[in-house]
């Protein structure tokens, strides 16, 4: 393992931001992991667990301890006439594991290019794009519980997984960390091209297969959202909101050309992006932190940007929604101070 007091965090973290952590242990293995959870700077300090930090905002520097996973690997467990199951360490770079499945012909994640982050927590976060959710490959998740070192076995079900959610961001929020997620994969492809658009895309790179469609969804993902290497980001940064079918209604009747997204008989999705930008957003900076142009969705450090200055601009654009829609965003991005 490796271990660094007063590490820089500026490649974790996808915002670019400049913070430091007081303590900060990098593991190789479930044994590495055990042995750091024994330690006295890990009992008594603020914990903190983290991949790529694509999904992180710190608004200043961590006063505790930091653990990054480097359990690497991927590893076919189990192989049927229609599936192969692998096992794939959390710290394994979650767009490097699409790439190498689609190469190998394993179809279920080629909608999840281009997605930031590692996949341990890529199976805590439920990241989904284009129809497409983790959970709905994942068949189970080791984890360590960090009270005791205790191996557990999470199955599927177990998860509790819900839109970017799972029980590792609720009930067990801060309790365990993640080793490997266990993933179930078809041997003969599956297309999912069910999302807006997306048949006619792919079909622009020629016939549909796995590398066209992984093909066209970077292609799309690059158009529209920057480089965090360019401009520090997130990603979305917020959730889209689910209202009930009142509420959906009474806002139709008033922007008949709002997009939404069916979710049951109940209640309807609308796009956070669609939302920002009808209140002036889209393409619009203040300071050293903006909105991109390209998708409001999106917030962005134009550079030298500290995280309370992001967090601020969030939450004038939370006030903005909520006046002229009645709707609370919630972010996606969890804040970290």
């Amino acid at each position: 393992m490796h271990f660094y007091q007063n590490h820089s965090l500026l490649n974790y973290n996808t915002f670019g931001l400049d913070v430091k952590t007081k303590y900060f242990f990098e593991f190789y293995s479930e044994e590495d992991l055990k042995e750091v959870l024994q330690h006295n700077y890990v009992r008594d300090n603020p914990l903190l667990v983290i991949g790529q930090g694509s999904n992180l905002l710190f608004l200043n520097d961590f006063d505790g301890v930091v653990l990054h996973s480097a359990i690497r690997g991927i590893q076919v467990v189990e192989e049927t006439e229609d599936a192969i199951i692998i096992e794939v360490g959390s710290g394994v770079i979650w767009d490097d594991l699409v790439g190498y499945c689609v190469k190998q012909g394993w179809s279920g994640i080629e909608n999840l290019s281009l997605i930031p982050g590692e996949t341990g927590a890529a199976a805590i976060q439920n990241i989904g794009a284009y129809g497409v959710e983790i959970k709905d490959v994942v068949q189970k998740i080791k984890a360590i519980r960090i009270a005791d070192g205790q191996s557990s076995v999470f199955e599927q079900e177990e998860c509790h997984y819900a839109y970017r959610e799972s029980i590792f961001k609720k009930t067990l929020k801060g309790q365990y960390v993640v080793t490997s997620v266990i993933i179930r994969l078809s041997r003969e492809p599956i297309f999912n091209l069910s999302y807006n658009h997306l048949e006619k895309e792919v079909l622009k790179n020629g016939v549909i297969n796995l590398e066209n469609i992984r093909n066209t969804i970077i292609q799309v993902r690059e158009s529209k959202l920057p480089d965090p290497k360019i401009l520090g980001n997130a990603g979305s940064f917020f959730m889209n909101p689910v209202v009930t079918r009142a509420k959906y209604e009474a806002l139709q009747s008033q922007f008949p050309e709002m997009p939404h997204f069916f979710v049951s008989e109940q209640e309807e999705k609308i796009p956070a992006g669609w939302l920002i930008e009808q209140c002036g957003w889209k393409g619009r900076t203040i300071g050293k932190v903006g909105v991109h142009a390209k998708q409001a969705l999106v917030l962005i450090n134009c550079g030298g940007a500290k995280g309370k200055e992001i967090a601020d601009l969030a939450h004038q654009i939370q006030q903005s929604v909520a006046e002229k829609f009645g709707i609370a965003l919630t972010p996606e991005v969890n804040f970290i101070s």
